[in-house]
């Protein structure tokens, strides 16, 4: 089984003046972190809401020119047992090359293969 894992990090960021700074220093940091080894997963902002009225907010919380961003990282996973088989390796996987930056676990879906992937010949 083949899944796609959905990681969260939080990322921090120093001397910026505005969110849009901070996310796009972040996800350059964390790029240059992944890469070369790492060079497949996709890195996006994170979706973030307040959990007590579900308004949607930035995914960079600036406070005296220091950031932490939310990022989403994506990555597929080959040939594993159980979802949380899959979960455990992108965590550590990405969590090998992010030192000191906290992770968390977001989705975790299996990738249905179709009839040419599989390679079945009718």
């Amino acid at each position: 089984m083949d899944c796609r894992v959905v990681v969260e990090a939080a990322v921090p960021v120093y001397d910026v003046q505005s969110a849009d700074e901070a996310v796009r220093i972040a996800i350059s940091k964390t790029g240059e972190m992944l890469n070369p080894d790492l060079n497949y997963v996709e890195i996006s902002m994170g979706d973030r809401s307040c959990p007590h009225c579900g308004e949607v907010i930035e995914p960079a919380f600036v406070a005296a020119d220091e950031s932490l961003v939310a990022l989403e990282l994506e990555m597929t996973v080959f040939n594993v047992e159980r979802e949380e088989h899959a979960a455990r390796i992108a965590r550590k996987e990405i969590g090998q090359r992010l030192e000191n930056i906290p992770l968390e676990v977001l989705t975790v879906e299996e990738i249905e293969e179709s009839d040419d992937e599989a390679g079945e010949v009718d």
